[in-house]
């Protein structure tokens, strides 16, 4: 049986309440990404009730199925070009931004879907990028990364990642919010990218990175090194 977004379904798995149950597991799913295994006890008076023919026990494997997912590398130096390449073999379509056609090219990313040659922030202000999309902005500077998180911090993105120290972070988080963002705006946002586990050079931060898009691709709970992700976790531990 195939349930989607919008509450359209193909085929059954047998009908009655069981099965609307299962329909609204199915939803729960779609939207964090998780799969669940469902398991149902079908007594007689239970199969009676619901016009069954039979009773017994069912189980039931909830799978979400989604295309494969977009990923936005916005800065195509040392970082961009692992990430790229880590990412790519773990199911992610790649699409790299960067102003420098020396770091952009084909060349240095031959199985990206695109390689776009433009300033990240005009680029980014004529092109609307899809909400399922993955945005990671890993520019060559502070500048840069500023200009990006003023287009993209206010979209809804599956994921939008900043690369950069705690410090660096709350820097540019402060810039936004005296320009006026909401802060939920930022409670969304990964920044520092990627998962704690003591990256230094560019090719381990890029797997960090891609371990925390998996993360959130399959609707992993895991450790970040984001400050959103350490509010909550203060929160969540605070009696």
């Amino acid at each position: 049986m195939l349930v989607f977004a919008d509450g359209r379904t193909v085929g059954t798995i047998g009908g009655g309440c069981y099965e609307n149950d299962a329909f609204w597991k199915a939803r729960e799913a779609l939207a964090t990404g998780r799969s669940a295994l469902l398991h149902y006890e079908l007594n007689d008076d239970f199969a009676q009730e619901n016009g069954l023919v039979c009773g017994g026990q069912m189980d039931v494997h909830i799978d979400p199925l989604e295309p494969t997912p977009r990923l936005y590398i916005l800065g195509a130096g040392h970082v961009g070009w692992h990430l790229a390449r880590i990412a790519g073999e773990a199911g992610f379509r790649i699409h790299v931004v960067d102003d420098r056609e020396k770091f952009a090219n084909r060349e240095r990313f031959p199985d990206a879907d695109t390689v776009i040659v433009e300033r990240i922030p005009d680029w980014l202000h004529q092109t609307e990028i899809p909400a399922s999309s993955f945005v990671v902005v890993v520019t060559r500077g502070h500048v840069h990364d500023l200009e990006a998180m003023r287009a993209l911090a206010a979209r809804d993105l599956r994921y939008l990642g900043l690369i950069g120290s705690r410090a660096k972070v709350r820097r540019i988080f402060d810039y936004l919010l005296a320009e006026g963002l909401p802060a939920e705006c930022l409670d969304r946002v990964h920044a520092p990218i990627g998962f704690d586990i003591g990256a230094v050079t560019p090719a381990e931060i890029a797997v960090s990175i891609t371990a925390e898009l998996v993360a959130t691709r399959r609707g992993a709970t895991a450790g970040g090194l984001s400050l959103a992700a350490s509010r909550s976790r203060t929160r969540t531990a605070a009696p």
